[in-house]
């Protein structure tokens, strides 16, 4: 510490010698200094003196040099300025002139606008904000007039969706004026007709992408008139700007894609009908129309466009919807019962087809579609003609026309083709042999092939494939319509042996009247029978047919009748002796057959087919009637549940086949060769033969030999009626103990039908091991 303190202390010493050293001259400085004050505040003065004055000077000259700065700086702006303009004046005013060409929807002009301004006018003055911006809304304007357009587009395929019906309405009446015009005429238009009558093939787009489509053609009288075509309907307009604008902006095949998708989606809706579809002829008729408005519409688009449509795509969709319209008609056309319906859809076919044929559209499939439809026309004619033959034959009174007088006569003859000569000869009043329902149905049948001949027509068919188609059709009335209702009324309970003696004089003169039938049909059709593929009416078949069917219910009513009788009689198998007389349903039983009979003879014998046909009809009717009448006899008697017999009943049954045996005689049919049906009662004269003489001993014995005198008794049957009066003897034996000689006569007659029995159950029993 003491060396510091030592230290400092020389510091101090030294700096005080130092300040003294230099003292004198701090004080000459500090002297000098005031002196230069003084001369310092002098020149301030003046200075700012000079200043002053001079600033008051230059006031002026600054004043005039910065306007002339100024005048400079506006000057080079100005320049500057007005080059900047001419760079964006052009830019400005085609950007005005795109919100113009917007406004008024003038977008595909827009979007050439939008072109320049990109490629050559904003690019120059792409430093400024406000190109960025127009650059920046540019895109969002293409966007909008897409938009837009689109919107247009969906408008138009409402509108044409909405008027497709007009259109195709329109196009197919057009179709009908034409058919009405000359052969030569359609030949040579045949294909081109309907599109030449709406769309040029040669089209030239106007300015504004509207196309004129009107056309008009001049009919008979050389008159032009006016029609409506799809461009009257529907502003094609839309799509023509639309399918520009997505070219331009570089998206046509997705605005391509895109129609067609639409139109897809359009036409499965086209081609879906309505569930009623098929109850009204308005139905097919409005489904139609869409159908043809909307392939009239794709052929118009296909012609005055260039890519949008193509033919390949049209053909295909044209495919898929013709198919879908094949299985459609097929459809609804088989829910209808109405023949008329029916016309109406194939003419409405048929035009449909030439309509769109005339398109370019195949339409070969709706001509075979047709053939189709024409068998399901026929069905629904036969269903309506069946009824109609019902109805005549619920009519029919089953007995011959009454003709008062020549005119009568005339007016039945006019509509069916009679011809009696044996009949004119007879004077007023006559009767016919025909009831009413012959040219009843007669006249049905004409009817019917009038009906059938009316779908023929329009299908562009030959002579002789309509000729072909009307006898098929005619045959299947006849074989299958006319012969079921034939069928059906002969069966009916209600018709008894005088309707049925009535059918079959009917059939047989509707079966000479089918030869006029087929003169009809070659008369109408101009096709000679002697062409040899012409088919042949078989009605000769249906008629014979019916007619068998008639003597077989004949045969069958008498054997029912006959049934009826046997079912009343009511024998007392337990009778001591015969009353002496046939019973009584026996005898009303022949009564009634002879009765029978004698309607057969109104059957018709105009000339030798008919008096064969007829005594052929009555004997085996005769002959039928006797067979069966002995049958149920044997039937009787050999009855099951019949368990004995007296002697005394079968004396009684032996006197009522002896009445059956003197009808039979009696020759109730002519025509019989000696005792030809007598021989129907046989077998029961030979069996009760055998019971009343009781000449066991000669059955036995001749048994087995041609000359024997019970050659029609079978064993068996002798076998079972024996048993039966075996057990109707013992019966008897028991209630008869009055004299004991009858009751040895009884047992040694019983021994001897024992003896019997056991002989025919071996005869019976060596024809079982035989067979």
């Amino acid at each position: 510490m003491e060396k510091l303190d030592a230290c400092i202390r020389n510091h101090d010493r030294e700096i005080e010698k130092m300040c003294n050293f230099h003292h004198q001259g701090f004080v000459d400085a500090i002297t000098e200094l005031l002196k230069v004050r003084a001369d310092a505040e002098k020149l301030k003065v003046q200075v700012t003196d000079t200043n002053r004055r001079l600033q008051d000077a230059g006031k002026e000259v600054i004043a005039q040099t910065e306007e002339i700065i100024r005048c400079r700086v506006q000057q080079r702006n100005i320049t500057t300025v007005v080059e900047k303009l001419q760079l964006c004046l052009p830019v400005l005013e085609m950007y005005s002139k795109l919100k113009e060409q917007m406004s008024v929807k003038r977008y595909y002009s827009a979007l050439k606008t939008m072109e320049q301004l990109e490629n050559l006018y904003l690019p120059r003055v792409s430093q400024y904000r406000f190109c960025q911006i127009m650059i920046e809304n540019l895109p969002k304007l293409r966007e909008e007039i897409k938009e837009i357009s689109m919107s247009d587009l969906k408008d138009f395929l409402e509108s044409i969706r909405k008027h497709s019906d007009r259109i195709g309405e329109t196009a197919m009446k057009q179709a009908q004026q034409q058919k009405t015009f000359s052969t030569a005429f359609q030949k040579q238009n045949s294909v081109n007709y309907g599109r030449n009558m709406h769309f040029g093939r040669n089209r030239i787009l106007e300015p504004k992408n509207e196309i004129t489509l009107k056309r008009t053609f001049e009919d008979e009288d050389e008159h032009e008139e006016e029609v409506l075509t799809a461009q009257d309907l529907v502003d094609f307009s839309p799509v023509y700007r639309c399918l520009h604008i997505y070219s331009v902006l570089g998206d046509g095949e997705i605005f391509e894609n895109y129609y067609r998708k639409q139109r897809r989606k359009q036409a499965r809706l086209v081609l879906q009908p309505q569930s009623s579809m098929h109850e009204t002829v308005e139905g097919y008729r409005r489904y139609f129309s869409q159908i043809v408005g909307f392939f009239v519409v794709e052929d118009h688009i296909l012609h005055v466009t260039q890519g949008l449509v193509t033919r390949t795509y049209t053909d295909e969709l044209w495919n898929m919807a013709l198919s879908k319209i094949i299985a459609v008609l097929r459809t609804h056309s088989s829910y209808c019962n109405d023949p008329d319906l029916v016309l109406e859809l194939k003419n409405l076919i048929v035009v449909f087809a030439d309509t769109l044929q005339g398109y370019g559209f195949p339409v070969n499939r709706l001509f075979d579609l047709l053939f189709e439809i024409r068998d399901q026309y026929n069905e629904t004619l036969l269903k309506k003609w069946s009824g109609l033959f019902r109805d005549i034959f619920e009519a029919d009174n089953y007995s011959p026309i009454p003709v008062a007088n020549e005119e009568e006569y005339r007016i039945v003859i006019s509509k069916f083709p009679f011809q009696d000569p044996e009949l004119d000869k007879q004077s007023f009043p006559k009767k016919l042999p025909m009831s009413q329902s012959v040219p009843q149905i007669y006249m049905q049948v004409k009817e019917f092939i009038y009906a059938s001949l009316k779908f023929s027509e329009s299908l562009h068919r030959s002579s002789t494939e309509i000729d072909d188609m009307l006898r098929k059709s005619t045959n299947l009335l006849l074989t299958r319509t006319l012969s079921s209702c034939l069928q059906n009324l002969i069966k009916k309970p209600h018709i008894g042996l005088t309707e049925l003696v009535q059918i079959i004089i009917n059939t047989t003169h509707l079966e000479q009247a089918c030869k006029y039938l087929e003169d009809f049909i070659s008369n109408i059709t101009n096709i000679s029978q002697l062409t040899v593929h012409t088919a042949r009416l078989y009605g000769l078949s249906t008629f014979k047919d019916a007619r068998h069917a008639a003597e077989g219910e004949i045969y069958t009513k008498l054997n029912q009748k006959i049934d009826e009788f046997i079912q009343i009689a009511d024998y007392d198998w337990t009778m001591s002796e015969s009353d002496g007389r046939a019973s009584g349903y026996l005898m009303d039983l022949i009564n009634f057959l002879r009765s029978t009979f004698q309607v057969f003879t109104h059957l018709p014998h105009n000339n030798n087919d008919h008096a064969a046909m007829s005594g052929k009809v009555a004997q085996t009717a005769c002959m039928s009637a006797c067979q069966h009448l002995s049958m149920s006899l044997m039937q009787m008697l050999l009855d099951s549940e019949l368990k004995q017999i007296s002697m005394g009943a079968i004396q009684q049954f032996n006197l009522d086949v002896i009445q059956c045996e003197l009808f039979a005689s009696s020759e109730p049919v002519p025509g019989f060769q000696g005792d030809t049906l007598q021989l129907a009662f046989i077998d029961l004269r030979q069996l009760l033969d055998l019971f009343m003489v009781w000449d066991w001993s000669t059955y036995l014995a001749d048994y087995g030999q041609a000359t024997s005198k019970y050659l029609r008794v079978n064993p068996s049957t002798a076998l079972t009626l024996l048993e039966k009066v075996h057990r109707g003897i013992k019966d008897s034996s028991k209630k008869n103990n009055i004299f004991a000689q009858f009751r040895k006569n009884d047992r040694d007659k019983q021994k001897l039908i024992e003896t019997v029995v056991k002989q025919l159950r071996s005869l019976v029993n060596g024809m079982s091991q035989h067979t």
